[in-house]
């Protein structure tokens, strides 16, 4: 059978008449599944709220709340960036940045529901022991695929950015196959380049790992699905969740690591030294050292 959002899914028993009905208003009423609550959507189809629970339950999902994501997700990829930011033009430029924050903290709570601990873990695990890492975003995405490839080689792990697309791109997975692992992060209306990127990777042998807000796209190319809550308040989304994401896998590869990871970061402070990189506390720009 196919989820409500239209994409393939595990098969499963034949739903019951009441079950099916839930179906039809999910799939007849897109904006109600993504945003409204269990007894919203037992009214409009007629059911008792328990029938919505076991809906999400009857597709694989923990819940509602799991399955509300999933809807969520696929409801904002529906919409292009005009669209999205009239959903927003009735709120007011007062208090924008509070809202945001309120948005980000609902998505980091949404996160620890649907960022499966048993993938995070095996990210960690395919990132550790890669012959090399390869991450992959583009736009605003990069945000959390840089700090990986910012961070992780601190650590002694051969992680590296590719942003740029096109060529830039082909030369960075020509050498792609087995034993490497490529970090796929995309949300919302997923980028031609990222998703082709997985798929290549995929196909080559290689251990693809997608950081994405639904279970489409790049996930559908990847072994372990870290899905992360992206909502914004405007016409993008939001990377902050993503951000938590990474920092929690960086801190999982530095424990991998061990005593590696120490070695590392203490040749990593020498070439700062060296560089004249960071500045001496107490001073100001241009003041002799």
């Amino acid at each position: 059978m196919t989820k409500p959002d239209g994409t393939p899914g595990t098969p499963h028993p034949p739903l019951s008449p009441a079950l099916t009905r839930v179906a039809d208003t999910l799939a007849a009423n897109p904006e109600l599944g993504s945003h409204g609550q269990v007894a919203e959507v037992a009214r409009a189809a007629g059911v008792n709220p328990s029938t919505v629970v076991r809906y999400a339950q009857a597709l694989g999902y923990n819940g509602w709340p799991a399955l509300q994501q999933e809807l969520r997700a696929t409801y904002l990829a529906g919409l292009n960036a005009s669209e999205t930011l009239r959903r927003h033009n009735g709120e007011e430029p007062a208090g924008a940045v509070h809202r945001a924050l309120r948005r980000d903290l609902a998505n980091l709570r949404a996160a620890l529901d649907t960022v499966d601990p048993e993938a995070a873990d095996a990210a960690i695990e395919a990132i550790h022991t890669a012959t090399r890492t390869l991450v992959v975003a583009s736009g605003s995405y990069v945000a959390p695929a840089h700090l990986l490839a910012h961070l992780g080689p601190t650590m002694g792990l051969p992680i590296t950015l590719e942003s740029r697309g096109g060529v830039h791109l082909a030369t960075a997975l020509s050498g792609i196959g087995p034993g490497d692992c490529v970090v796929a992060v995309s949300f919302w209306r997923q980028t031609r380049d990222t998703l082709l990127a997985a798929r290549i990777a995929a196909e080559a042998g290689a251990t693809v790992v997608a950081v994405t807000d639904a279970n489409t796209g790049v996930a559908a190319h990847a072994r372990h699905v870290l899905k992360v809550p992206s909502e914004g308040l405007s016409f993008f989304q939001s990377t902050t969740a993503a951000v938590s994401v990474v920092y929690g896998l960086l801190a999982g590869l530095g424990a991998r690591r061990g005593p590696g990871a120490d070695a590392a970061l203490r040749r990593t402070e020498e070439l700062w030294e060296a560089l004249g990189a960071l500045g001496t506390p107490g001073t100001s720009p241009g003041t002799a050292r």
